[in-house]
């Protein structure tokens, strides 16, 4: 399995669209490219060189940002299938929650129903062998959450601390957009702790930060998959894991 990162949007939105490829037959899906003016050169430019074979479209949700560019990649590849939630532009198929396909000879997906960011939120969890890797769209950053907004708490509690937190803690983490350093400081202003203060220290030397850490990474510093930790309880001055996220969300929209 071999997954290349492209940015879009970036210093706006900082915006990552990524290319997924089946090391042996080199089928590829592309996930959430918005900017098809970014991600267009990359893929022609593989597909010129034998090492990439597009065969799908895929969509962590319906905001422009990550589907905007479903009606233009249709345009180039008319006959490939748009994956994505319900309300994604020119979705034509939306996977069943836990409901596994598979990307040429070797890796398996597993889609996984998210809803809070959007309703229709989906991450996707690709394992090939020992590699193991998680596309989360606008649910889960490094060391932090998406917004709530057509959702609850306890829908985002249940997306990180149960569906995504049970995922097997060498999963690499590909978010939807480059926010680390953002969500170091929020962090810091909540708690310290050893890992934090590592992954504080990679942002300051690296700009990307994504397929970098791991589900068990951000059990260690994430607040948002914390909310059962003393200290992000003590923090915020609440204990009931709905609540800690709530007020979580709320201090983080304001920061």
């Amino acid at each position: 399995m071999h997954i290349q990162h492209i940015k879009m949007r970036w210093g706006r939105g900082d915006n990552y669209a990524y290319l997924v490829t089946d090391d042996a037959t080199k089928d590829t899906l592309i996930i959430d490219p918005a900017e098809p003016h970014e991600v267009l050169p990359v893929i022609k430019d593989l597909e010129a060189k034998g090492a990439i074979k597009l065969t799908g479209i895929v969509n962590t949700h319906h905001h422009y940002d990550h589907s905007g560019g479903n009606e233009k990649m249709s345009q180039e590849y008319p006959r490939l299938p748009i994956i994505a939630g319900f309300n994604s532009p020119g979705v034509t198929e939306t996977p069943k929650n836990n409901a596994s396909f598979k990307l040429g000879k070797s890796i398996t997906i597993t889609p996984l129903h998210t809803p809070c960011h959007t309703q229709d939120s989906i991450c996707y969890f690709f394992e090939d062998g020992d590699n193991k890797a998680v596309f989360t769209g606008d649910t889960l950053f490094i060391c932090g959450s998406g917004r709530f907004f057509e959702g609850t708490p306890v829908e985002m509690d249940t997306a990180l601390n149960k569906v995504l937190a049970s995922l097997p803690d060498d999963t690499k983490v590909f978010p939807g957009h480059e926010y680390t350093k953002s969500n170091v400081k929020f962090a810091k202003s909540l708690f310290s702790n050893e890992p934090l203060s590592k992954l504080e220290k990679f942002c300051n030397e690296n700009e990307v930060t994504t397929g970098k850490f791991t589900i068990g990474d951000e059990k260690t510093y994430n607040p948002f998959m914390m909310v059962a930790d003393p200290a992000i309880q003590k923090a915020v001055g609440l204990e009931g894991r709905v609540e800690v996220m709530q007020k979580l969300r709320e201090l983080k929209n304001k920061f």
